[in-house]
């Protein structure tokens, strides 16, 4: 009788983001909005209330709040966000197909110090490699001092079942029926996913060289490293088990600000070593 074989069993490794000894963004942290093209006032005050609610732990449980305090198991402690400066560029001022280097100068605009300067682009707007390879982005740039800047893109109309899942059907994988966005807009409701993973990512791995796995040109980040994953049991092609708001029938995991509700993926936890999910 021959006994089994172990050796097909692969115990799965452990997540692990190597901090790589370099300047993370911690205590205040102002984060300064740069409107580009037309979002309405509904629009914008969803993504504010976000940035505000992760700042805010009188909100219910799970709140924003809760998922962001993840960041303060990185080294250094807790990074507290803040709306500063918002600027409406609605008369498309570098037209309506940007390179990354209009994006730069975008962010630019904005003042720079203990901050992360945020380029948020319209629906109708085409940005170099949105879509195809990436849904937002972070990085930092020189002018006269470093500053920290971040990009997302509304993708309502040019792809939303890449940078909008699960609030839409994807563009490959099972065909499963798309969650109801909490805030009734796939593509705002979109952003605020991608919003929330280049943010964490600016201020875990502002400059590079703080945590992260893998090479530095294409880094797994903080949420970015947990791709896909909103609740417990989630794989690919499922996002997991979430709170369903009786009413609206919306699905969500974090409780906001003016009584907005959120879904926020997972976040890399460095005490447990592990994709961490709100529910």
């Amino acid at each position: 009788m021959v006994s089994p074989s172990h050796s097909a069993l692969v115990k799965q490794q452990p997540l692990v983001l190597k901090y790589h000894n370099g300047a993370l963004l911690k205590g205040k942290i102002a984060v300064n909005l740069i409107w580009y093209g037309h979002f309405t006032p509904t629009q914008r005050s969803i993504i504010v209330d976000f940035i505000n609610s992760l700042n805010s732990p009188a909100n219910p449980l799970p709140s924003a709040a809760a998922w962001w305090r993840t960041t303060a198991n990185y080294k250094g402690g807790l990074s507290t966000l803040f709306v500063r400066t918002q600027i409406l560029d609605e008369t498309y001022s570098m037209g309506k197909s940007l390179k990354d280097i209009h994006i730069r100068a975008l962010a630019s605009k904005a003042a720079f110090g203990s901050s992360v300067n945020v380029v948020l682009t319209s629906k109708d707007v085409v940005v170099d490699g949105f879509c195809m390879s990436r849904c937002g982005t972070h990085g930092s740039a020189t002018v006269k001092t470093r500053f920290t800047y971040a990009w997302v893109g509304n993708s309502e109309t040019q792809c939303p079942g890449q940078c909008a899942w699960p609030f839409h059907q994807p563009i490959y994988g099972p065909q499963t029926p798309p969650l109801v966005a909490p805030n009734g807009d796939v593509g705002v409701d979109g952003m605020v996913i991608n919003l929330a993973t280049v943010v964490a990512g600016a201020v875990t791995n502002p400059f590079n060289n703080g945590y992260f796995q893998g090479p530095a040109t294409a880094p797994l980040e903080a949420v970015s490293a947990c791709t896909g994953m909103f609740g417990s049991g989630a794989y690919p092609g499922y996002a997991g088990q979430t709170l369903v708001d009786k009413i609206t029938g919306a699905s969500y995991n974090a409780h906001g600000v003016n009584g907005r509700k959120y879904l926020l993926p997972a976040m890399w936890d460095p005490r447990t070593s592990s994709c961490s999910t709100l529910v």
